[in-house]
């Protein structure tokens, strides 16, 4: 009988995972590989990255020629030496074609592009760290579904065993050898157990929710991966390999870089630049005259703004204060890299150590169950030692299970708290998160994110630290 009721609990929890996954199977390396193309949070830092691309190409417009043209035409009413004694109405037209290039400004448009080349690699490196944060994300719940699925399962066998204990009391107390005391309380239990199961299938659904919402999909066949390579041996050695891989620690000193460049565009506007500016004019019947006045030039002029009450000044000394906060934020995403690391070694450690002690226990509960199974049946334990002895099992099973994956998690944790996770499940990185032009645009980035996706949770990890204030100069000062 207890052979019958397994096989179809096993039959009902598999039909109910089927319900909500589609044939094929899920590896973690494709889930994290979808999560990273398709998650919201990761593709608005895909964006800001793609938005630098065009701040360098706006900032390399400062070195190219400008071409303006001029156009008019209407009524000039004139009264002047050429009108009088009287006055005259024309019809005026006047045109004019000039090219402007920078000779030299400073070295502003320089500094603007290396802000913002310097922005661009900090955006990259900003696209690589949510990409590590969110890919982690994917892999808690991509494990949590798995855990909910075998956490269900035990709790079917412990419904299991105790609608078997249910069977054999009463008939006991059917037959007038059992307590009606014993049937009601195994009653009851059975109830709970059949509640607990409930709950079970209850959690399986929120993770399985859980997972669709930062994948994009509902969970396909997942399989239990086994524990990555390429963990650091000791806590200070992964500290050194967090500080020097982590890109969200790159991304916090390319801001650094940016706010210079910043100090340096904001300097060109205390010296003086020159252009070369070529130019042609075309007037008809100007001034009350009925002639053509046309002129062609080449004139290099010199712009030398000697006096702004003192705003040019202080827009340096603000973007020096800028480069210490960056500075500032740099040291602080340090220090939280750190202390996420170690946090996370320490959660490794202690997962590690606790795992051979629970099987242990998982281990020493089956037999001791076994046993009172056994004397329960010759009279020498009550039914209440047997139902303790069952939940006692189903408690062990259920924390081993729970160890298992927490030891699991904790290597993946460790691993995205040095910058490799994506590295170490042979993902490959989005283009975006990559320093340097690409050819990737707005038009062919696209998400085929679940509209069910909603704003993903922060992660406790790290914060990822705020851009420093890279602003562009103000309107009206020389740097192009």
């Amino acid at each position: 009988m207890v052979n019958f009721k397994y096989l179809v609990i096993v039959a009902t929890v598999a039909s109910a995972l089927l319900a909500y996954q589609p044939a094929s199977a899920q590896t973690l390396q494709e889930a994290v590989e979808q999560t990273i193309r398709t998650n919201p949070d990761v593709m608005i830092d895909v964006n800001r990255r793609l938005e630098t691309d065009q701040n360098i190409k706006q900032a390399r417009g400062g070195y190219l020629p400008k071409v303006d043209l001029a156009l008019g035409a209407g009524s000039e009413w004139s009264d002047n030496i050429t009108t009088r004694p009287g006055h005259r109405t024309l019809t005026r037209t006047e045109s004019s074609l000039t090219l402007t290039q920078m000779l030299y400004d400073g070295a502003g448009t320089s500094s603007e592009v290396e802000r913002h080349t310097a922005r661009q690699e900090s955006a990259a490196y900003k696209v690589a760290g949510t990409s590590e944060q969110i890919g982690l994300r994917a892999v808690e719940t991509y494990l949590d579904v798995l855990r909910r699925q075998e956490e269900l399962i035990l709790i079917q066998e412990n419904l299991t065993a105790h609608e078997h204990s249910y069977d054999q009391i009463k008939i006991r107390a059917d037959s007038g050898v059992g307590r009606k005391a014993d049937l009601e309380q195994v009653q009851a239990r059975l109830a709970l157990s059949q509640a607990n199961v409930s709950s079970a299938e209850a959690n399986l659904r929120e993770s399985m929710i859980n997972f669709q919402r930062v994948v994009g999909d509902v969970p396909s066949n997942l399989s239990k991966p086994a524990s990555p390579e390429g963990v650091p041996t000791d806590a200070d050695g992964a500290v050194q390999t967090a500080w020097a891989n982590h890109p969200i620690l790159k991304s916090a000193k390319a801001d650094i870089e940016a706010t210079k460049a910043q100090t340096r565009a904001a300097e060109a506007a205390l010296k003086p630049r020159v252009d070369l500016e070529l130019g042609t004019d075309w007037n008809n019947k100007v001034d009350g005259v009925d002639y053509h006045d046309n002129d062609a030039y080449a004139m290099v002029r010199l712009h030398y703004n000697l006096y702004h009450g003192g705003a040019d000044q202080a827009r340096v000394s603000e973007t020096k204060i800028q480069t210490l906060e960056a500075t500032e934020v740099m040291n602080r995403t340090q220090r939280q890299i750190e202390e996420s690391t170690r946090l996370s070694w320490n959660a490794l450690q202690t997962a590690i150590d606790r795992l051979p002690k629970l099987k242990e226990h998982a281990d020493a509960s089956e037999l001791t169950r076994d046993a009172y199974a056994k004397q329960f049946n010759i009279g020498q334990r009550t039914l209440l030692d047997l139902l303790d002895s069952e939940n006692e099992l189903y408690t062990a099973r259920n924390d081993y299970v729970d160890a298992q994956y927490v030891e699991l998690f904790a290597h993946y944790r460790l691993l995205a708290d040095i910058g490799r996770l994506i590295e170490s499940l042979g993902v490959t990185p989005r283009e975006e998160a990559k320093p340097g032009e690409n050819t990737i645009t707005a038009e062919n980035t696209t998400t085929a994110a679940s509209p069910s996706a909603a704003k993903q949770e922060e992660l406790p990890a790290i914060d990822p630290q705020p851009e420093a204030v890279v602003e562009p100069l103000p309107e009206g000062q020389p740097v192009q």
